[in-house]
């Protein structure tokens, strides 16, 4: 009887921790506090953002001020020191609940890197910090022709600060009896300096190291727009594995393992710190962009990003929460922009999901996309990401080109992505310490970036003139410019709610036209590659000792030793970090980057991803009339660069 009692209680006690488990819920961040971070100074703008126009608080109150309307139903945004607080809040801890995609469907930690890798990596560290925590493989993992053993150590590039025990920008979330991780903001755009082991809010975080991570992850189809997948019916082999299209018929889903493949060794190409943001099914990764923005409009690699608040980085914020975590969202559009049915689109990218019970069986009979309504909390929304419809959806506009826009439900649209924005335009990089020792070559510098020419382009505040050049004059590698060409088949106008609306939108909410009239019709026409090539954007010079290598594709890449530590491949491939001032060097000194391109050309891994470094060919050396103390004297003024007046 003692014994049978005994059970009884074991397995009582086995039930409590059962429905404990699936009913006890936290979460967590890491959030640098103020003597943790290395950024010596804010900007002090207060006031409101009315589509990109900022108005001071002072400004709105005095007597001469043209009044506007600055209320929330005409579009404007406040900003006051609680809102920026709560910018600062989203920038660390916000996920809009990608950790489902990231975990349940994609499997970040279900693969060759896990939970208990990454913190057994992380407590190894004793709290000292890293900028590129290394992890051992908890399993064997076959990319392309090469088996990473179990136990090897895999350069991540993410972050730990200095008396840390979790990754920056690597929130954890326990519910539902699972742990699952998600991406924020300061995944990417704030780093852990070296020596001091404090944070650099804005800073790229440089060396992430995102193709690799996605690559070892068990699902890393659920990423395959943004490689080179293009004819996925190469890939079927068998003809059992059909779904009802959604207009009728019957198409084979191609074999789960061969796409895998295939995917895994495009995305393990990506250099450390590139990731590619576009889902155009080219394989063509930027270098992260930094996060001192004001000035730096408009935002993305071409520009895209040039309207709604805060002139565009709105729009830009939503496309990384939208978009960049969460490919499901676009399934109402992967007609149009990819050739491929919706129902094969959801089923490609959940056949194999790290979750069994996200994974989709095609012998079920069943519709994807049937199958995904029942799993998805959020039905009335495409994809797992917390989303709502703008009133152009399912149309792309210049304010969403992915069709959706991030808002969590309790909070009003756009408010998150909103003081994000705020937070990011204060943000200024840390003074250059070895400025002083540079003091007269700096203002030396001065007169070279003028007598150079550089000012045609990177004038002003942020030192960009905020202009679009066409990709054949910029003789940048030409992939990336054309990578929103498909938008333009469903485009329309931008639409977008007040940001006094709550979420979940009610009936009755006020619809607002996002201004888009200081764009040309060449400007959008360039953005687009619109019967055209596409353009680049002039990039702002704030901040380039956080931020290289240069250039777009990050190709521009020298480490320490000019004489070997040349491009991609002597660099980031060879575990060393790329110098600011080699890497400038190699942007204005033309023999330097012909040995640069020419090292990155040589790599078929580079040359897979169209990473190279060409492009911006304006040089500032002994054959353009200029001595190599000059040319030194312009790399000096260019890392010490501070934002200017407006």
């Amino acid at each position: 009887m003692r014994r049978k009692r005994w059970w009884i209680a074991f397995l009582v006690v086995i039930l409590i921790g059962a429905v404990l488990a699936f009913t006890i819920e936290f979460e967590y961040a890491y959030m640098p506090d103020e003597n943790d971070i290395l950024n010596d100074t804010y900007g002090n703008f207060r006031g409101y953002d009315l589509w990109g126009d900022q108005i001071s608080f002072e400004q709105a109150g005095h007597p001469s001020f043209s009044q506007k309307d600055l209320s929330a139903s005409n579009g404007a945004v406040k900003v006051d020191d609680e809102f920026l607080d709560f910018g600062r809040d989203q920038f660390y801890k916000e996920t809009f609940n990608n950790e489902e995609y990231m975990t349940d469907i994609l499997g970040i930690v279900d693969g060759g890197i896990t939970i208990p890798s990454i913190t057994k990596a992380t407590l190894k560290l004793m709290g000292r910090g890293t900028d590129d925590l290394k992890v051992k493989l908890a399993k064997d993992i076959t990319i392309g022709d090469r088996t990473y053993q179990k136990g090897e150590e895999i350069s991540t590039g993410l972050d730990v600060p200095k008396g840390a025990f979790v990754p920056m920008g690597m929130p954890i979330e326990y519910s539902r009896g699972k742990v699952r991780v998600g991406a924020s903001c300061a995944s990417c755009h704030a780093t852990v300096d070296r020596d001091t082991g404090k944070v650099v809010e804005g800073a790229p975080n440089a060396d992430f190291n995102a193709g690799m991570m996605l690559a070892m992850a068990p699902n890393s189809t659920a990423y395959f727009t943004n490689t080179d997948l293009e004819r996925i019916e190469v890939y079927v082999n068998d003809q059992k594995r059909k779904v009802t299209a959604s207009k009728g018929g019957e198409h084979s889903l191609p074999d789960p393992a061969e796409v895998e493949a295939h995917v895994d060794e495009t995305l393990a190409n990506w250099p450390p710190g590139n990731f590619d943001s576009t889902m155009d099914l080219e394989s063509n990764p930027t270098q992260i962009p930094d996060s001192f923005t004001l000035a730096d409009h408009p935002y993305g690699w071409n520009g895209f990003a040039s309207v709604g608040p805060f002139r565009g980085l709105s729009s830009l914020n939503n496309n990384v929460h939208a978009q960049n975590s969460d490919l499901l969202a676009q399934f109402e559009q992967s007609n149009e922009l990819f050739d491929i049915d919706k129902e094969v689109y959801i089923g490609m990218i959940l056949q194999n999901a790290a979750n069994k019970n996200y994974r989709y069986d095609p012998e079920s009979g069943e519709k994807p996309s049937e199958f995904f309504t029942k799993l998805d909390d959020t039905p009335e929304v495409p994809g797992v990401n917390e989303m709502i419809k703008p009133p152009s959806f399912p149309k792309l506009s210049l304010f969403s080109p992915n069709g959706t826009l991030v808002s969590s439900e309790g909070f009003r649209v756009g408010e998150q992505i909103n003081a994000m924005s705020a937070f990011q335009n204060i943000l200024r990089p840390p003074t250059n310490t070895k400025a002083k020792d540079h003091s007269s070559s700096i203002e030396e510098g001065r007169q070279i970036f003028n007598q150079a020419n550089c000012a045609s382009c990177h004038a002003g505040a942020g030192y960009t003139n905020h202009q679009l050049i066409p990709a054949e004059e910029a003789k940048t590698e030409p992939s990336r410019a054309k990578a929103f060409r498909d938008i333009q088949k469903i485009r329309t106008e931008s639409w977008t709610y007040s940001p006094d609306t709550p979420v979940p939108i009610p009936s009755s909410a006020k619809k607002l036209k996002v201004p888009t009239d200081h764009l040309s019709k060449e400007e959008i026409k360039r953005t687009l590659a619109d019967g055209n090539d596409g353009a680049y954007k002039v990039k702002g010079l704030i901040g380039l000792q956080w931020t290289p290598p240069y250039l777009h594709d990050g190709g521009v890449a020298v480490g320490p030793d000019l004489s070997k530590d040349i491009g991609i491949p002597g660099t980031w491939n060879a575990g060393i970090k790329p110098d600011p001032g080699n890497s400038l060097k190699g942007l204005v000194d033309r023999n330097l980057r012909e040995k640069i391109i020419e090292t990155n050309k040589s790599d078929p891994r580079l040359r897979d991803v169209h990473v190279d470094g060409t492009g911006h060919e304006y040089w500032v050396d002994e054959e353009a009339g200029f001595t190599e103390e000059e040319q030194q004297a312009l790399i000096d003024y260019l890392l010490d660069l501070k934002l200017g007046p407006e």
